[in-house]
C-alpha cells in the first residue's frame, strides 16, 4: 500500500517584514514551531532574522515537485515573491493563527534552559 504525504514549499517573514525565508517540509506547524523556538539562533537564516511568521504556502503530492519549487523560488527576486505573496495575501497578514491550534505554541521546559 503506497503512503500519501502532502509536502509545502512556504515563505516566512519577520514581525517588520523585512526578511523572507523559503523552505520545503512535509509537516508545515511542526516546521514553523521549530523556527519559532530557533528564533535569534545565528547558527541558521531564519533563526538569525527571527522569521517564523507565515506568509505564503504552497502543498505537493511529491518532494521531487515541492524541492524543485523550493529552488525555484529561491531564484526569483524580491519583487518578484512579493507579487506571489500578494495573490493570495495581499496584506501580509501573518497565516500562523489561522493555521494552527496554538500561536505561539508553547515552548518545551528544555528549551528555556530548565531540565
Amino acid at each position: 500500500m503506497k503512503t500519501t504525504h502532502t509536502y509545502y514549499v512556504y515563505i516566512l517573514t519577520n514581525s517588520n517584514k523585512t526578511t523572507l525565508y523559503i523552505g520545503v517540509t512535509n509537516n508545515l506547524e511542526q516546521r514553523i514551531i521549530e523556527h519559532y523556538l530557533n528564533r535569534g539562533n545565528s547558527t541558521s537564516f531564519a533563526g538569525k532574522y527571527f522569521c517564523h511568521f507565515l506568509l505564503y504556502y504552497e502543498s505537493f503530492g511529491m518532494i521531487q515537485a515541492a524541492i524543485a519549487r523550493e529552488k525555484e523560488l529561491k531564484r526569483w527576486s524580491r519583487h518578484k515573491k512579493t507579487i506571489l505573496i500578494n495573490i493570495t495575501n495581499p496584506e501580509w497578514k501573518f497565516l500562523n493563527k489561522d493555521l494552527f491550534d496554538q500561536w505561539p505554541p508553547r515552548e518545551p521546559i528544555s528549551h528555556r534552559g530548565i531540565y
